[in-house]
């Protein structure tokens, strides 16, 4: 499994836009080979900003290249900005990728 993260440091006040922006976009994630999962984290708050991270996970790396190879990815991207104009980070979006080395679940209930 891959696990792919976006950080994003979102200057304080733009938080309701940026959550907008993600609760009204089209992903296209669903009708794509290997997709499992996405999350929208919302982290702690510093001074300046609020820490938002995108999860996704794939079944391998392979499959998220090939995601950000897509025209689906291309479509999705588009229109990820903000419709204000001002942006809503504190420099870019920061990206970390990682293999799944190890995972642990709890057992089925009884």
């Amino acid at each position: 499994m891959f696990i792919a993260m976006n950080r994003f440091q979102v200057k304080k006040g733009a938080e309701t836009a940026f959550e907008t922006v993600w609760a009204t976009r089209e992903s296209y994630l669903g009708g794509m080979p290997g997709f499992i999962e996405f999350h929208l984290l919302k982290g702690p708050e510093a001074e300046d900003h609020t820490l938002y991270s995108s999860h996704t996970s794939w079944v391998d790396k392979a499959a998220f290249e090939a995601w950000t190879r897509s025209e689906e990815f291309r479509r999705a991207h588009a229109r990820a900005d903000n419709r204000t104009g001002e942006s809503l980070y504190l420099g870019h979006p920061k990206f970390e990728g990682f293999e799944v080395i190890q995972s642990e679940r709890k057992a089925a209930a009884a």
